[in-house]
C-alpha cells in the first residue's frame, strides 16, 4: 500500500531559485514541500557559477530577466545586509579595446540606462587606470552595483528561514512520475512507493526542468547544457574592481572575466560551450583560449593559469541561436492550472532569486 501526503505547494529543486521560492511562500502557504534529487541544496548550477551580482545592465529593455534583474539587485543587497550574508560591492569595469568594441559599449551603456540601471557611467581610459591600474582599456563602463557574494551562505540562510517557516525539504528524493487530476498533482516518489498530492507545483528543476515538464505533460520545453569552465591565478589578488570584455554579440555569454572571492584570489572564467553529459572536468586545452582573450585586458601567461571549477548552465537557446529570456509561467492557458514552469533559469538567476521568488508567488493562482 502506498503511503499518501499532501502539501499546498510543492517546489521541485533546490538549487537557489528554489531555495528563495520556499522562502517566499512559505510566508503565505503553511504546508509546504520542497523536493530535490541530491543529497543537499544547491550541488550543480547554484554552487558552480561566478558568484557575481548583476546590474541588469546586458538584456533587452522589455525582457523578464532585465525586469527582475534591476529589482533582484535591489532586494539581494538588502537581504544580505540584514542576515549579515559576506558579500562585497565592488563594482566592474566593462572594457573596449578596439574601435568595433568602444561603440559596443556605448551602445550597451545606452541600453544599461534604459533598463533602469542608474548608477553607470562611460569612463576613459585614464580614469579605467584610475579605478585598476592593471587593467588595458581604451575605454570602459563602469557599474557600481555589480558585487560578489558567498553564494553557500545565502543558500544555507534562505534554506534555514524556509526551515523556521515548516517548510518541509525532501533531499535524495527523486520524482518517477507526475499525473494530473482534475486541479490537483499527485508525484510518485521513491519507487513509487509514496505519493505526493498538491494543486500547487512548482518546477525549479534547473538542468532538469524540461524533462519535469515533459513529465507532467507539458512539452515543448528544451534545455541545452551549456558548459564554463574556470581557470585560477596567483599572479593577481585583491583587485579593486571586476573586469569584463564587450560582451559575445549574441548573448551566449558575457565573455571570460576576472572573478574575485572574498578573500580577494581571482581567477577567470566562464568559457562557453554546449555539452551532452554533465562531467565537471576540465579541459586544459581550452587554457590557451583563456589566455588570449585575457590578455585582451590583463597581462597573463599561460604558466600563471590552472584549473579552478567548471559548471553547466541550463540554456534555452541552442548553439547559434540570440538571446533567449527566462520562461516563468503558470501553465494554466494550456489546461495545467498552478504547474509553474521555470524554464532556463541562469545568470543572472542568483541575482534575480529574491525577485523570482515574488514573481512566482504572484502568479499562483488562488
Amino acid at each position: 500500500m502506498n503511503d499518501k501526503y499532501r502539501f499546498d505547494i510543492v517546489i521541485i529543486g533546490a538549487g537557489i531559485v528554489g531555495l528563495a521560492i520556499a522562502n517566499e511562500v512559505s510566508k503565505v502557504y503553511k504546508n509546504v514541500l520542497v523536493i530535490e534529487k541530491e543529497k543537499a541544496f544547491g550541488q550543480h548550477t547554484s554552487s558552480r557559477n561566478s558568484e557575481i551580482i548583476h546590474s541588469g545592465i546586458y538584456y533587452p529593455k522589455e525582457a523578464l530577466k532585465t525586469k527582475l534583474c534591476v529589482e533582484g539587485n535591489r532586494l539581494l543587497y538588502e537581504f544580505l545586509a540584514i542576515h549579515k550574508i559576506p558579500h562585497r560591492k565592488c563594482g566592474k569595469l566593462i572594457v573596449a579595446n578596439s574601435p568595433g568594441d568602444e561603440s559596443a559599449l556605448e551602445t550597451l551603456y545606452q541600453q544599461g540606462v534604459e533598463n533602469g540601471v542608474s548608477d553607470l557611467s562611460l569612463i576613459s581610459k585614464k580614469e579605467a587606470k584610475e579605478y585598476e591600474p592593471s587593467v588595458r582599456a581604451s575605454r570602459a563602463i563602469l557599474a557600481p552595483s555589480t558585487g560578489i557574494v558567498d553564494s553557500h551562505s545565502l543558500m544555507r540562510r534562505l534554506e534555514q528561514k524556509s526551515i523556521e517557516q515548516d517548510v518541509i525539504f525532501s533531499y535524495n528524493t527523486e520524482i518517477n512520475k507526475i499525473f494530473k487530476k482534475n486541479d490537483t498533482y499527485e508525484l510518485t516518489v521513491d519507487n513509487e512507493e509514496v505519493i505526493i498530492e498538491t494543486e500547487v507545483l512548482i518546477n525549479s528543476a534547473g538542468l532538469w526542468s524540461d524533462r519535469v515538464s515533459d513529465m507532467a505533460g507539458i512539452t515543448g520545453y528544451k534545455i541545452h547544457w551549456n558548459k564554463g569552465e574556470y581557470f585560477k591565478t596567483t599572479r593577481y589578488k585583491n583587485m579593486n574592481k571586476l573586469i569584463y570584455p564587450a560582451p559575445d554579440p549574441k548573448g551566449k555569454y558575457l565573455g571570460i572575466h576576472t572573478v574575485m572571492d572574498l578573500d580577494g584570489n581571482i581567477s577567470f572564467g566562464p568559457n562557453s560551450y554546449y555539452v551532452d553529459e554533465l562531467q565537471y572536468d576540465i579541459n586544459e586545452s581550452n587554457k590557451e583560449q583563456f589566455c588570449s582573450t585575457i590578455n585582451r585586458y590583463l597581462d597573463i601567461q599561460m604558466q600563471d593559469l590552472s584549473p579552478a571549477m567548471s559548471g553547466i548552465r541550463p540554456k534555452i537557446q541552442a548553439k547559434n541561436e540570440h538571446f533567449k529570456d527566462f520562461v516563468i509561467k503558470n501553465e494554466s492557458k494550456v489546461g495545467y492550472n498552478n504547474f509553474i514552469n521555470l524554464i532556463g533559469i541562469e545568470s543572472p538567476g542568483l541575482t534575480c532569486c529574491l525577485s523570482i521568488s515574488k514573481y512566482v508567488k504572484e502568479i499562483i493562482e488562488k
